[in-house]
């Protein structure tokens, strides 16, 4: 998770990734911050976070992303 809290900070600084947990449903990430996130994770995790794990609950969270991660690692 200490990976993915890094990533997120590179893509937006400005943001207290840890303790937010409505990224999408508050309009904070757009869709640039998301596009240029999955770019990241699926280059650091080596996953590939495709059209249908685009969801709004994947991303709403630091904590939902790593879910989405692990998820797609395992599988």
């Amino acid at each position: 998770m200490e990976e993915l809290i890094k990533i997120l900070e590179e893509v937006r600084p400005d943001l207290d990734f840890a303790s937010e947990t409505s990224l999408i449903d508050g309009g904070i990430l757009d869709s640039f911050d998301i596009i240029t996130i999955v770019g990241e994770f699926n280059d650091a995790f080596d996953i590939e976070i495709n059209v249908a794990d685009l969801l709004p609950e994947n991303f709403n969270s630091a904590a939902a992303m790593w879910e989405l991660v692990q998820k797609l690692k395992n599988a």
